[in-house]
């Protein structure tokens, strides 16, 4: 056991990941559990969209959706990099952060530098995967802009879209999975302040993302339009 935690430091990392990989696993690798997720019926609406593109001659409006999509994911990959450059100056400085939490009341503040580090290093660990998850969607996303500008009005353009869509999809399955980075990496910010408060975060962050992935008025409207 690492010195510089104590062992309910690890009981909270140890739900915290189990939250987070747990969660992602089972709703993104379990066929049975996706197809009642937003997340699946926003895939057929992808599919139906590039299908349904093929008669136009003109398709500014449709590579326009995909730029509008690119446009929040590259806000979110360059927020990563504020994110990432804010941590590392947390770490440079341990005794000024903990400092600040130790004069909040009822807040239990690391009292090592390696506990401090680890909460921070966590952090850097969430939000470095966050950016690639979603500098790779950009970039699928962009890849889809080009194949939907470039299949024709032949019978060869339904598989050609069907390729798009797979495209496009992938893109928001990457995109899907950076935002969830950031709701977990709000939780880490929960350590700071106490271990209890890191499983509470956790198991409230799980709540919330089973709500509206899988019951809110959104998922409920697309399985009916489906």
């Amino acid at each position: 056991m690492p010195g510089f935690l104590t062992a309910l430091d690890l009981a909270a990392l140890a739900v915290f990941l189990l939250c987070w990989i747990g969660y992602s696993t089972v709703v993104d690798r379990v066929p049975s559990i996706r197809r009642r997720s937003v997340i699946h019926a926003m895939d057929e609406h992808r599919r139906r969209w590039l299908l349904a593109s093929i008669p136009k001659e003109n398709r500014i409006a449709d590579v326009a959706i995909v730029g509008n999509l690119m446009s929040s994911t590259s806000f979110l990959a360059n927020t990563c990099i504020f994110i990432i450059g804010g941590a590392m100056a947390l770490l440079a400085a341990p005794d000024v952060g903990r400092r600040v939490l130790s004069a909040v009341p009822y807040v239990q503040a690391p009292m090592t530098d390696g506990a401090w580090e680890a909460r921070i290093l966590l952090l850097l660990l969430i939000f470095v995967r966050a950016f690639f998850e979603l500098t790779w969607a950009l970039r699928q996303f962009n890849y889809g802009s080009i194949l939907i500008g470039g299949y024709g009005q032949t019978p060869a353009a339904i598989p050609a879209a069907e390729v798009a869509a797979q495209v496009v999809n992938r893109a928001a399955r990457h995109f899907n999975t950076g935002l969830r980075a950031y709701y977990f990496g709000l939780a880490v910010l929960a350590w700071m302040l106490h271990p209890v408060a890191l499983v509470l975060a956790s198991l409230w962050v799980v709540r919330e993302l089973h709500r509206r992935e899988f019951r809110s008025a959104v998922q409920a409207a697309l399985a009916t339009a489906g």
